[in-house]
């Protein structure tokens, strides 16, 4: 065997183990993949979700401030940092919105956004309107930031293309 054929044998068998190690440190063990699949969990979610909707106040719908107020859609912070939600908004399909103003969701918050009339809390906030807005049928809440860029979704009730509740980030 010729000198230069023993080098290029020893380069082959370096870079195959070289391969090896590089693919054995690729290889993490289970319990840090799942640390990773977590985090890239986490990045799929939105840092701020539709938490919960009110969509038919209890008892009956008399239109009284008391009764628009118990229709409501909560709005969380899943993060641990405040979120400033100036300029964002949230909508039906019928068009009606309500549009943030001035207002920073702490981390790993709630807020309640009622219908009706009502002074502004850092934990409920109010549309001040006269009419529901949120169908008992079915209707689709969506939030937006500033930018008018989709954050979260939750739909409720029946439609042609879809049966029962379904949230869409």
């Amino acid at each position: 065997m010729s000198v230069s054929m023993k080098v290029t044998t020893r380069r082959l068998a370096s870079a195959a183990l070289a391969a090896a190690a590089v693919i054995g440190a690729v290889a993490l063990p289970a319990s840090a993949a799942d640390v990773a699949g977590a985090a890239e969990l986490r990045l799929q979610q939105p840092r701020v979700q539709i938490s919960d909707v009110q969509y038919d106040s209890p008892g009956y719908d008399d239109r009284s401030n008391r009764s628009l107020n118990r229709e409501w859609v909560e709005v969380t912070n899943t993060t641990r940092h405040s979120v400033n939600l100036d300029g964002w908004t949230l909508s039906d399909e019928d068009g009606h919105t309500y549009t943030f103003d001035s207002y920073h969701l702490a981390g790993r918050a709630t807020v309640r956004i009622h219908t009706g009339e009502g002074r502004d809390t850092r934990t409920d906030l109010f549309q001040d309107r006269r009419r529901y807005v949120w169908d008992n049928r079915s209707d689709t809440a969506t939030l937006r930031n500033d930018r008018d860029r989709f954050v979260d979704e939750v739909s409720w009730g029946y439609d042609r293309h879809d049966r029962g509740e379904h949230r869409r980030h």
